[in-house]
C-alpha cells in the first residue's frame, strides 16, 4: 500500500510555495543519461508522484508531452494552478495504477516521491508501461543539506540541522529509503541496464523565509503539527529567529544558498 502524506489542501499549498524544482546538476545528470540512451526524442513522459508539479515543469522544457500524476487531489489542484506550458497535463491516480497502455511511455520519472510508493507494485507498473528502450529516472534529495551565507555558513548549517534533527523524530519509517540513498529502490528496478548515482550536489537559491517554508513542507513537520501544533509553530519561529541572528540581518527575504545532495536511480528497459 502506498503511503499518503500530502493530502491536505493547506499542506499542498505550502508544498507548492516552498518545494524547489530539480537543481541544475540533477537536471544535467538526467538529460545526459537520456541523451546517451536514446536515438529518438521521447514522445510521452510521465512524472509519477508529481506533487505540485515542480519536476513536471522541468521535464516539459525538454520533451513533447508530459503528464504529471499524483494520488493527492489537493496536490494536483495546486499543480494545475501553477503556470505550465501547453504540453503538460495532470491526472489523479496512484503510482501503482497508472492509466497508460502497455509499452506506451518513453520516460517514467519520479522526483522525491518513490519512497512513498508500494515499491514492488510500482516497479511492476513501470515495467508494464515503459516501452522497450524506454527509461526510468527516480531521484530524491537527501537530508544531507548545508546553508551558505557569507562567513557564517557553518553556524547557519548547525541551526538548520538542529531543527531538522528534532523533526526527524517524527519521520515516517519510509524515510529510511532516503537515508539509505534509494538502495532498495535501485535493487527493485527490474531493468538489467541501470545505475545509481549518490553524489549529485546542487546549490538552490533560497531566502531565510524559503528555508523555513521548506521545513514546514516536509512530512515530519506535518506529523509534528498534528501531535503538538504549538511546539511545531514555535520550532519554525525559533529557527527563523536563530538564522537571522546568526546572519546578522533582519529581513526574512535575505538570500541564502541551500546546498543539497541528490540521489538518482537511472534505468533503461
Amino acid at each position: 500500500m502506498a503511503t499518503q502524506m500530502f493530502e491536505g489542501r493547506g499542506h499542498a499549498a505550502v508544498y507548492q510555495k516552498y518545494r524547489f524544482a530539480p537543481g541544475k546538476e540533477l537536471q544535467q545528470t538526467i538529460l545526459a543519461y537520456l541523451q546517451g540512451k536514446r536515438a529518438n526524442p521521447a514522445e510521452l513522459v510521465v512524472d509519477v508522484g508529481c506533487g505540485s508539479g515542480q519536476g513536471t515543469r522541468f521535464l516539459a522544457e525538454h520533451f513533447k508531452k508530459v503528464v504529471g500524476t499524483d494520488i493527492s487531489e489537493a496536490q494536483i489542484q495546486e499543480a494545475r494552478k501553477a503556470p505550465s506550458p501547453p504540453n503538460v497535463s495532470y491526472l489523479v491516480c496512484p503510482a501503482e495504477e497508472l492509466p497508460f497502455q502497455d509499452a506506451s511511455v518513453d520516460l517514467l520519472a519520479s522526483f522525491t516521491a518513490a519512497h512513498w510508493f508500494d515499491i514492488d507494485k510500482f516497479m511492476r507498473e513501470a515495467n508494464r508501461v515503459v516501452k522497450p528502450g524506454g527509461c526510468v529516472v527516480i531521484s530524491t534529495y537527501t537530508v544531507d543539506v548545508s546553508l551558505c551565507y557569507g562567513n557564517c555558513s557553518e553556524k547557519l548549517t548547525k541551526v538548520f540541522r538542529e531543527s531538522w534533527d528534532l523533526l526527524l523524530k517524527y519521520s515516517h519509517n519510509r524515510i529510511k529509503l532516503v537515508l539509505e540513498d534509494y538502495k532498495e529502490i535501485f535493487e527493485a528496478l527490474p531493468f538489467p541496464d541501470k545505475k545509481r548515482i549518490t553524489d549529485i550536489f546542487d546549490k538552490i537559491p533560497m531566502t531565510v523565509a524559503g528555508v523555513v517554508g521548506y521545513l514546514e513542507s516536509v512530512s515530519p513537520y506535518q506529523a509534528f503539527m498534528k501531535n503538538d501544533p504549538e511546539a511545531a509553530k514555535s520550532l519554525l519561529q525559533e529557527t527563523e529567529k536563530r538564522m537571522l541572528e546568526t546572519m546578522g540581518v533582519s529581513s526574512r527575504e535575505t538570500p541564502v544558498e541551500f546546498w543539497v545532495r541528490h540521489v538518482c536511480v537511472l534505468g533503461c528497459k
